[in-house]
């Protein structure tokens, strides 16, 4: 990865620098603390989240630092009285700050569920910190999209999606990150030139409605393409009537073919897709073109993408763009990053938590760790469990969000521990696979599930849920605060 080169110390929030500065200024520097990365609620009225964002995660941390203009800044800063906000001898502290924290996390392309930390940030509590806003931005945001693309793929499966979203993505690195999430998710190509050129992603493109309108007659814009692209012609045939571009499409065709090459396909980008697309499918057989790809673009998300198909609809190729690199149904997943444990250097850790009257709002303390259960054919369940806590041969999971709900898995059922380490004292110890390779892993895993999860309406809820003597101490620490 090379996107995060340049400082960008100050992509922040304000407050975690402000608290950073109280834990120095009180001597907290040197407190040990861990943090978890999570989600409360189920993004797209789904089951299951995709893990992403992390290789861009670590590699913002690895390049961390205050430049000259980034503590000039900070020097500038006043309070509400005109003073400095923050002392000379912390920027000189700032000057010379790296990261010396442990952190642990899902590989990307996992999928997760709530409540189940992303991450375990672990180290000086200053430190940890100031991971808190950008982790959340970056491992947010990619986490949403490439979850919105996994539901749009599998909508799609067989057929292929191309990422078609940046000119209404959030800026620049929206739809760099879009790109890259979308691909994860099961995009395997995008029309971002940008993202193919950093990340690697197979780019694809057609042309526009303005092509066709820059020319007297649609077929004379057609031949021209066919002209300049003679192995790559996509004819978009809707820009006066879908019906008639196909046919001026075919004549086209025609006299490619007897040049030699061969058409690759049409897009629709407006109408009645799925009445449109059959008819366009007889006329293509009819004419000798049953290679002939149809493309459909035009708002499409996973629900729509559905119906479709449904309805017969004989599109081979999906465009998406709006409602992918936005996640425009739900624009934001409600990732947070929570202190979990505290401790003085080298001592006991004490555990943490944050009660709301809302109980899903309610932390879980602890050092925490994901196990996943599988019986060889498919995952049966997670368990939330204390790195620190003595595991019974049979462990007792209590569902996230209804304690009366329970599941007992014996010790001989096999599993893994999903959190594995990624920066030990701020040194990286994990190797990434490329970007191929986690869309691959993610397409694996999801596979594991079983089906019902992946229903877009009332999906089947996966067992996810703490270890019984973790809900105890949780409870158990509840009741302690609410006695205070």
């Amino acid at each position: 990865m090379t996107l995060y080169r340049s400082s960008l110390a100050l992509f922040t929030d304000l407050y975690q620098l402000t608290m950073a500065y109280g834990y120095w200024k009180k001597g907290f520097q040197n407190k040990e603390a861990v943090f978890h990365l999570f989600f409360r609620k189920k993004p797209f009225g789904g089951s299951f989240a995709i893990a992403a964002g992390l290789e861009p995660a670590i590699d913002f941390i690895k390049n961390f630092h205050y430049d000259p203009s980034d503590l000039s800044y900070l020097e500038k800063l006043r309070d509400s009285r005109d003073k400095p906000l923050f002392e000379k001898k912390f920027l000189d502290y700032l000057s010379t700050f790296s990261f010396t924290c442990n952190i642990d996390a899902v590989r990307e392309g996992t999928p997760i569920f709530p409540t189940e930390p992303l991450l375990r940030v672990e180290g000086p509590i200053l430190e940890a910190q100031i991971l808190e806003s950008p982790l959340l931005n970056i491992i947010n945001f990619q986490t949403l999209i490439a979850t919105k693309s996994a539901r749009i793929c599998y909508a799609a499966k067989p057929d292929p999606v191309v990422e078609f979203g940046m000119r209404r993505a959030q800026g620049i690195d929206g739809a760099l990150s879009a790109a890259r999430a979308a691909f994860i998710g099961g995009c395997p190509s995008t029309s971002d030139v940008l993202a193919g050129k950093l990340l690697g992603i197979p780019v694809k493109g057609t042309h526009a409605h303005s092509w066709i309108m820059a020319f007297k007659k649609e077929e004379d814009s057609f031949q021209a393409f066919a002209e300049v692209f003679p192995d790559e012609s996509i004819f978009l045939i809707d820009t006066y009537d879908s019906i008639m571009g196909v046919k001026k499409a075919i004549e086209v065709a025609k006299k490619m073919r007897q040049d030699g090459n061969e058409m690759v396909g049409v897009r629709l980008d407006s109408g009645d897709l799925a009445h449109l697309s059959i008819e366009i499918r007889h006329l293509l057989d009819e004419a000798g073109f049953k290679d002939a790809k149809i493309m459909a673009s035009n708002e499409l998300d996973e629900f729509i993408i559905q119906d479709l198909k449904h309805q017969g609809a004989r599109i081979d190729i999906w465009g998406v763009g709006t409602n992918l690199v936005t996640g425009k149904d739900q624009p934001a997943l409600d990732g947070v990053y929570k202190l979990a444990a505290i401790r003085d250097k080298g001592g006991e850790w004490e555990d943490k938590l944050k009660i709301s009257e809302q109980t899903i709002k309610t932390t879980t303390p602890g050092l925490l760790q994901i196990r996943r259960f599988f019986d060889g054919k498919s995952y049966l369940a997670d368990m939330i469990y204390d790195i620190r806590d003595r595991l019974q041969s049979t462990v007792c999971i209590i569902d996230a969000f209804d304690s009366t709900r329970q599941k007992f898995v014996s010790s001989d059922i096999p599993y893994q521990d999903l959190l594995i380490p990624m920066l030990r004292k701020g040194k990286p110890v994990h190797t990434f696979p490329s970007l191929l390779g986690i869309q691959e892993y993610a397409k694996q895993e999801l596979e594991k599930f079983h089906p019902s999860i992946r229903r877009f309406l009332f999906p089947h809820p996966y067992f996810a849920g703490l270890e019984k003597s973790r809900h105890k101490v949780k409870l158990s620490l509840i009741e302690e605060i609410k006695n205070q």
